[in-house]
């Protein structure tokens, strides 16, 4: 254990004399995830739409739609309302860009639905807000829809009084798991791509320089030495982890305080980040064995770390990949990572992130153990 300490203690003397495993490591990924934070802020929490309303009729059902159904999205800050009292009023905000659709309730609206009779409420919408007004519509549509339940309901049971129609439970109600609680924000997401991307860059220092030594005739005084070759091998890997997870350690704390990113529950991300840099060392280890020459292994190691980052949705997310590349995806740490991650995000337990953390111990046991069956074609001076 003592020999293996020394070795890794050596290298890491040599990195951080080194001042491009700084740049590398922090200064690099931090710039890029602090560059595309402050490009993509606020493009994933879009300003909530305003919507008018002119209530010409006050009944019953209008009440229903305008307190009930509007008045809730509003409180819960999903939309904005301004209520008015004509439509040429609400065609007046349209057209100074002060809402984004507006609804009008005819008179007589309540008293036509309650009586079974035809009706309709309008919708204008502003022609340069096709989503807001895509929203407006899908509400009233949701509001008409359950309109027509109570009447079918009502129906059944051979009539019924308005009061007993406003009584009529919703059938169907949907509760919203999966919206911002498990999803990283697209700064978030970025920050976090570009820090696993430049992940495998920096671990990839740890095993590889076992060339270096060979390269620089050093490899023979450590294997002359009274230690086995598998320590000299474990200590090599062991200072790619090592820079790794401070590397990481110092994003994942820079992106909090300075950038404001949010990435849940310390000791599940502590895990992940873990289970991460063991991954990517254990993938830069395997392909630094196909190697003959530090310079050529550095060269492997940069293409696979790229078409790696490529695949796993560091520059693209893969929810936007689609078919073939988000399967392929699923054989990327990088993927598992970032899906770790958004588990996590917000005040989630740590639990939620177990399958990303055994995927990523998973591809970190398999390679690690190729690579080290392998290293002894690395051993020889």
């Amino acid at each position: 254990m003592r020999a293996m300490w020394l070795i890794t203690a050596k290298d890491l003397r040599q990195r951080v004399r080194d001042k491009s495993v700084f740049l590398l490591a922090i200064v690099v990924p931090f710039g890029l995830a602090a560059i595309f934070s402050l490009v993509f802020k606020g493009i994933d929490t879009q300003e909530a739409p305003t919507f008018a309303v002119a209530d010409q009729d006050r009944g019953q059902i209008a009440t229903a739609f305008t307190e009930q159904v509007l008045g809730t999205l509003e409180r819960e800050g999903v939309i904005r309302l301004r209520t008015v009292g004509t439509e040429q009023e609400a065609l007046a905000l349209l057209e100074r860009g002060e809402a984004d659709a507006a609804y009008v309730i005819p008179g007589g609206f309540s008293q036509a639905v309650l009586g079974g009779h035809a009706t309709s409420m309008r919708l204008i919408g502003d022609a340069d807000a096709a989503i807001s007004s895509f929203v407006a519509r899908s509400v009233a549509e949701s509001f008409v829809a359950d309109v027509r339940y109570v009447r079918v309901a009502l129906a059944t049971k051979g009539g019924g009084t308005p009061e007993e129609a406003l009584r009529v439970p919703v059938p169907v109600t949907v509760e919203d798991l999966a919206a911002e609680r498990r999803q990283l924000s697209l700064a978030e997401s970025f920050s976090a791509g570009m820090a696993v991307f430049f992940l495998f860059f920096t671990v990839q220092f740890g095993f590889s320089s076992i060339l270096d030594e060979r390269r620089d005739g050093t490899l023979a005084r450590l294997l002359a030495a009274p230690v086995s070759r598998y320590t000299i091998v474990l200590g090599k890997l062991l200072g790619g982890i090592v820079v790794g997870v401070v590397s990481m350690a110092v994003l994942v704390v820079a992106s909090t305080l300075l950038l404001g990113a949010q990435w849940g529950e310390p000791l599940g991300v502590g895990v992940l980040v873990v289970a991460g840099v063991l991954a990517a060392t254990g993938v830069m280890a395997l392909v630094a064995t196909v190697a003959t020459t530090a310079e050529q292994a550095g060269n492997v190691q940069a293409v696979v770390a790229v078409l790696l980052g490529v695949l796993g949705g560091v520059f693209i997310p893969v929810q936007q990949m689609g078919g073939a590349f988000a399967v392929l995806s699923m054989i990327t740490p990088h993927r598992w990572f970032l899906e770790g991650l958004a588990d996590l995000h917000g005040a989630n337990p740590p639990v939620l992130a177990a399958v990303p953390t055994l995927a990523l111990l998973g591809f970190a046991a398999v390679t690690t153990g190729i690579a080290l069956l392998r290293a002894g074609r690395m051993l020889r001076p």
